[in-house]
């Protein structure tokens, strides 16, 4: 992979050089400018899946001067069309000069991968897809930005890591909080004991749903379902099944929002108490499952996750969690409180709040913890795809948190508390939390 990307990027140089003395006018756009790299030394990136997510990302990495966007695919023609004619339009002034030649539109995200002139893939489908896609990935010599959350079973995650360092591919997760000033801020200063001896945390995010259409229909014109569910079971389609919803709220395809939404603040609390390299050794989770309509995955829970060090996780969805968090602070729909022997300091999308607030001026010396620090997630993962160092959202870290949201799933789901040796990875004296591991994938698809 390497090789074929600095082999198209010296091409400029090698051809100049073989020209000799024989003139030659450079186009300005092809030499790019203080701010705007060339064409040739632009990162590029082909897009897997462009509904919302997809199409916001493509839009974030599109105003960065490093990348440049040059396909995209959706199994949703609509979709994969109207995404590359606005990336079109946007590269227009690129085009007109010859250094880009429009973006390329696919069905199948194998065809995007055997590409050798793309560095890079952006993973935003449905979640069942997330791992599949990221394996094919590493194993094409692609670099990843993966949406959370992972994979829809914890030997997904697994597989995944150990192709991330088979292939040497750089991986970034959508855990984007960690590129935020406030959320780094409240873990450099809880990593520094400003709340004194760590606690407890509270953890909370936005409920799931119930609900949904199980009346099948006719699969609209222009859209792969057959590829859309891909390893997930065969299933009739219904006006409820694809859509963001279905794709966050049906077991089939996810683990609902205790992984896709709670991971956020999840993995807030992994980094501020520094266990993104270990886990829970004890989880206990009751929760809600819907059982009418097409919906299955818990809606509501209340989850509770010991520590070696003590330290005990508090994760709730937001209707349970507004009344406690209310005694202390203004409700925020999601959010990660840090409960210390010195006080609290709590983080959330809509700012930084502590117990004493006096906590928040404490300044961190030059001997203290420093965190790795990125002011843009997807800045952050461009420039690790030219360092070949490591993303402030690594694969560990990632396998780490979503492994919270698996165990807090399963312990609702078989209706007991699960005992978890984090060094192992595997769950102590408990065969149905074992078989809970893995799932089952439709033909062909395998991990």
């Amino acid at each position: 992979m390497e090789g074929s990307r600095w082999t198209r990027r010296g091409f400029l140089k090698t051809s100049i050089a073989a020209a000799g003395a024989a003139p030659y006018v450079i186009p300005s756009g092809a030499l790019g400018n203080d701010t705007i790299p060339p064409p040739s030394e632009r990162i590029t990136l082909g897009h897997i899946g462009v509904g919302g997510r997809g199409t916001a990302l493509q839009k974030e990495f599109q105003d960065l001067a490093e990348a440049q966007s040059v396909a995209v695919c959706d199994p949703f023609k609509d979709r994969r069309e109207e995404r590359a004619a606005a990336i079109d339009s946007a590269y227009a002034e690129d085009r007109s000069r010859g250094s880009y030649k429009g973006c390329a539109i696919y069905n199948d995200f194998r065809e995007l991968l055997a590409r050798d002139d793309i560095d890079a893939v952006v993973v935003a489908t449905p979640d069942h897809w997330h791992v599949p896609i990221a394996l094919e990935a590493a194993r094409a010599g692609k670099d990843m930005y993966v949406e959370k959350p992972l994979g829809v079973s914890l030997a997904q995650d697994f597989a995944l890591r150990r192709a991330i360092h088979r292939y040497s591919r750089v991986f970034q997760y959508g855990t984007q909080q960690r590129s935020s000033k406030y959320f780094h801020m409240a873990c450099e200063l809880v990593r520094n004991h400003r709340v004194g001896e760590l606690k407890s945390i509270d953890v909370w995010c936005a409920a799931g749903g119930c609900g949904g259409s199980v009346d099948p229909i006719e699969v609209p014109e222009g859209f792969d379902y057959n590829l859309w569910l891909g390893p997930a079971p065969e299933s009739p389609y219904t006006s409820d099944r694809c859509l963001a919803r279905g794709g966050y709220w049906i077991s089939d395809y996810s683990l609902g929002f205790i992984a896709g939404w709670g991971v956020h603040p999840l993995d807030i609390a992994q980094w501020g108490m520094d266990a993104d390299g270990t886990g829970p050794i004890r989880v206990e989770t009751v929760g809600i499952i819907p059982s009418d309509g097409l919906y299955d995955t818990i809606s509501t829970w209340d989850a509770r996750c010991w520590y070696r060090n003590g330290v005990e996780i508090h994760f709730m969805s937001e209707d349970l969690a507004r009344p406690i968090v209310e005694k202390y602070r203004v409700h925020h729909d999601h959010g990660t409180t840090f409960f210390g022997t010195e006080g609290w300091i709590s983080v959330d999308r809509g700012g930084i709040h502590a117990g004493p607030p006096a906590l928040l001026e404490a300044e961190v010396g030059p001997e203290g913890v420093h965190l790795t620090k990125s002011k843009n997630h997807r800045k952050n993962f461009l420039e690790a795809v030219r360092s070949r160092g490591e993303t402030i959202s690594p694969i560990e870290s990632a396998v780490r948190v979503d492994t919270l949201s698996h165990l807090c799933n399963m312990s609702a789901r078989l209706g007991r508390p699960i005992r978890w040796d984090p060094d192992r990875e595997a769950p102590i004296g408990d065969s149905d939390a074992e078989r809970m591991m893995a799932r089952p994938m439709r033909s062909p698809w395998t991990v």
